[in-house]
């Protein structure tokens, strides 16, 4: 029996069609594209249902919302199909791929994000390789995990980054070795993929996320009456994208005054790195230790947007503050090793 996969099209450059005013999202445009690719009617690829969202969105539009209703749609249709696909623009990927690992709970099956750089209506595209590998990957291989497949390589989601804003390679996974890596063949790096959950433990996926997280990139010079904007109430939790191994001006007393401030309140500082690569450790300079005394914690050698998404999703737990950083940096779905 034919594997069934169901592709969530939420948008996204893939089914985009040329306009006036540049490429935008079509309804139907992408589905009357696929037809007409002879490919997808072979007998090794899998059956498929596409459901198209409403809007369909540029990624640049997408918000936690949007997460929620994709977590929840693969959740309503979970027993139904053999893996999952979800079409969406280049721009936020990483961000929904993170949120998307850390959403889904004892995921068994395939999720794989996909998209293109140039649009499949386009004579010359990336978007027929990503779509095909995909349908492929989801029905072939048992991978329990949220996944980018795109421009030759398979990647964690919640591991994963944009690296190029032009290039068919546009995202890599700097902190961690991709799961797979396509050429002439699909070879599938078994021995990097997480466990499946145990044959008793059914998928749940979080329902909600706390709207009151901030990020934002140290940079020398940084003026104080904007942190002081940026640190105020509302805001529950903010990942400080920090120099190096999670430096930041130890010199600077009215910086590190307003990270005290906000942390003696209850918010939640997690520093990660502007590096592509590496781990931070607020213990290796006095510049960083200086973020750990106000009250900072690491975010170890998460990407900013894994590290961002899981702040949505811990934050929403309600628990103490202690109780809450130690989630922070406690691993989830891949995303810390």
């Amino acid at each position: 029996m034919k594997k069934r996969i169901y592709i969530c099209n939420t948008g996204g450059t893939i089914g985009m069609r040329p306009t006036a005013n540049g490429y935008r999202p079509e309804p139907g445009f992408l589905s009357q594209m696929m037809e007409s690719i002879p490919e997808l009617q072979r007998e090794a690829v899998p059956d498929f249902v596409l459901h198209e969202y409403k809007p369909l969105l540029d990624s640049a539009n997408m918000r936690p919302a949007n997460w929620l209703e994709i977590a929840k749609d693969i959740f309503e249709h979970y027993d139904q199909f053999d893996g999952f696909i979800v079409m969406h623009g280049t721009d936020t990927m990483a961000y929904t791929a993170s949120a998307l690992s850390l959403l889904l709970n004892n995921l068994k099956k395939p999720v794989i994000l996909t998209g293109s750089q140039i649009p499949l209506c386009e004579v010359r595209n990336d978007a027929r390789e990503n779509l095909i590998t995909s349908l492929l990957v989801a029905a072939n291989e048992q991978i329990p995990e949220v996944m980018i497949c795109f421009g030759g390589y398979l990647l964690r989601g919640c591991r994963s980054k944009k690296v190029a804003a032009n290039g068919f390679g546009a995202f890599r996974s700097p902190n961690y070795p991709p799961l797979g890596t396509i050429g002439t063949s699909i070879d599938i790096h078994k021995r990097m993929i997480r466990k499946a959950p145990k044959a008793d433990l059914k998928l749940l996926f979080e329902k909600d996320l706390h709207p009151k997280v901030a990020a934002f990139r140290l940079f020398p010079g940084i003026d104080h009456a904007i942190l002081e904007n940026l640190f105020q109430p509302p805001l529950k939790g903010i990942v400080i994208e920090a120099f190096g191994v999670g430096n930041a001006p130890s010199n600077d007393k009215q910086f590190l005054r307003i990270i005290q401030e906000a942390t003696d309140r209850g918010v939640i500082v997690v520093v990660c790195t502007q590096c592509n690569k590496g781990r931070v450790d607020l213990d290796d300079y006095e510049s960083g230790n200086a973020l750990k005394k106000a009250g900072a914690i690491s975010g170890l050698d998460m990407t900013v947007e894994a590290a961002l998404a899981k702040l949505y999703c811990v934050l929403n737990l309600e628990l103490s503050n202690e109780e809450t950083k130690l989630m922070m940096q406690q691993d989830w779905a891949g995303e810390i090793a």
